[in-house]
């Protein structure tokens, strides 16, 4: 979607500091917060998607505001209201009201490790041949959906090169609201950064976006 989350090529935000020795967490609520949210992924409530549009729909200027882990547990507190696991009530309170929700699946401290290593694949079998073949160019579309999408705003109506073929993969924009896998061919497209840039690309750069086969048509 066209939200605050997607700031790539985006003026007025600074310089980007990489913070030397950073730490994983910066505190434990950041630990803790990570790990509800894996676990509650596990549960099967949602799926990876439905997730990653919680967080998109996070307001702009609260969103702008937040911190990363902060955005990750707006995002989740968001679900589990829309899933009606919890009432915003329970969350203001801190602790449970009414009877407790049955999940899909539990996830258990023993079966973490397991989980992890396994982790979540969206490869999918090809129900048929792709459109597209390295080398191939294409025209990123211009498109401005109200709901979750991997095709960034900056490439929007850009020209660039299939570099890779990676296969076929479950498609974002219908997974995240429920609509099924869609699975789809999904290709490395790379773009020449004067193409994205303009005249402020440096001959020689380029971009390389994972992008999926509805985003792209034949240039």
């Amino acid at each position: 979607m066209n939200g605050p989350h997607d700031l790539g090529g985006a003026h007025g935000f600074g310089p980007v500091c990489a913070e030397l020795g950073e730490p994983l967490f910066h505190g434990p609520w950041e630990r803790r917060a990570f790990a509800l949210v894996l676990a509650m992924g596990a549960t099967g409530a949602w799926n990876l998607d439905m997730s990653r549009h919680a967080r998109e729909r996070t307001p702009p200027a609260e969103y702008l505001a937040s911190s990363y882990y902060q955005i990750w547990l707006n995002g989740l507190e968001r679900l589990l209201v829309e899933r009606e696991l919890v009432t915003s009530a329970e969350l203001r309170a801190g602790r449970a009201i009414g009877a407790p929700v049955k999940l899909p699946r539990k996830p258990t401290r023993e079966s973490v490790p397991a989980a992890l290593a396994k982790g979540g694949p969206a490869d999918r079998a090809a129900a048929g041949p792709a459109l597209f073949a390295a080398g191939d160019r294409v025209h990123a579309k211009i498109m401005n959906p109200a709901g979750h999408t991997r095709l960034p705003r900056y490439v929007r109506g850009r020209t660039g090169r299939i570099e890779r073929v990676h296969g076929v993969h479950i498609f974002p924009d219908s997974n995240a609201h429920g609509l099924g896998e869609n699975p789809c061919w999904l290709y490395s497209v790379a773009f020449d950064a004067a193409e994205v840039w303009g005249p402020e690309g440096r001959a020689g750069d380029e971009v390389l976006l994972d992008l999926w086969e509805p985003y792209l048509e034949r240039a």
